[in-house]
């Protein structure tokens, strides 16, 4: 028995020795981690300032090199002939204004203005309507140098495209363009008025429309009913602005009579009225509707 209990004690002193070896092995390990820790942090530490170091090196010489192509820039321009630098100048200012009139021309391609870029410069093409209808259209061949100036054109002569180039086309290129659209239109929207007037409603007329190339003045004899033996109204329209397409002045008299009776003298009002607010054929299609008689309903 007793050599049992002497093994029994040899093993678990064994066994006790190996656990504590194990626990100051694991201790050793533990202490060991913490000391190589702060080394390793150090390690970190000292790369990346080394790494920093080294950027601001590269920073500093980047800027010394900026530095030194701007002074030669410089130089350079300071010893350049005066001409060339004018010459540059000009370019510049040129190629701006051809970039100016191509943006004009994107952002307002849906606005009746369009166009493209030519060898010279920039070709417009302006197209006009009235109420909804498409009419003519009209070309601008714009050379871009200094001064800009107007190649050739498709513009009527009685439309004052000098007059609104000299005013605008060296100072605004925007508002050159604008500004002879409004022309345009007007002219395009009088002309379609007066053309509608003899097509559709020459029944009406007692006699040939008269009226100038611009169409801003207008002048007609015209009876309430169609083919009628009513009383005929003499009407004389102006339109002393070109950019609209409504009358400034409306006279509308009688013909042959010195007195009438008071309600054609009401109707006489009305009409000038009428003329003054409403377009033309517009006027006579009331007529056309009403049986002569007049549509109030377009009296503002």
């Amino acid at each position: 028995m007793e050599p049992a209990n002497t093994l029994r004690q040899d093993g678990e002193s064994k066994g006790g020795i190996l656990a504590h070896l194990e626990k100051l092995e694991t201790q050793r390990n533990r202490s060991h981690k913490r000391f190589e820790e702060p080394q390793r942090a150090q390690a970190e530490a000292s790369t990346l300032r080394t790494r920093i170091h080294k950027l601001r090196l590269l920073r500093d010489k980047l800027r010394a090199e900026v530095k030194q192509r701007q002074a030669r820039i410089e130089a350079s321009a300071a010893s350049a002939e005066p001409d060339q630098t004018l010459e540059t100048s000009e370019q510049e200012v040129l190629e701006t204004k051809r970039e100016n009139l191509k943006a004009i021309l994107q952002a307002y391609r849906f606005t009746g203005l369009s166009g493209k870029l030519t060898s010279r410069g920039v070709c417009v093409c302006i197209h006009t309507a009235f109420e909804g209808n498409l009419l003519d259209s009209y070309f601008v061949d714009l050379v871009i140098q200094k001064p800009l100036w107007i190649h050739r054109h498709s513009v009527p002569v009685f439309i004052p495209l000098e007059e609104i180039a000299a005013k605008y086309l060296q100072i605004d290129v925007q508002h050159f363009l604008f500004s002879l659209c409004e022309h345009l239109n007007a002219y395009a929207g009088r002309k379609y008025q007066a053309d509608r007037l003899e097509s559709d409603f020459a029944a009406f007329l007692a006699g040939p429309l008269q009226r100038n190339s611009l169409c801003n003045l207008l002048s007609f004899t015209y009876k309430r009913e169609p083919g009628g033996q009513s009383f005929p109204f003499c009407a004389r329209l102006l339109y002393k602005d070109l950019t609209v397409t409504l009358p400034t002045d409306v006279t509308v008299t009688y013909q042959g009579m010195d007195a009438l009776p008071t309600s054609w003298e009401e109707q006489r009002v009305s009409h000038e009225n009428l003329f003054r607010t409403t377009s033309l054929h517009k006027v006579f299609t009331s007529f056309a509707g009403e049986g002569g008689k007049l549509d109030m309903s377009l009296l503002p």
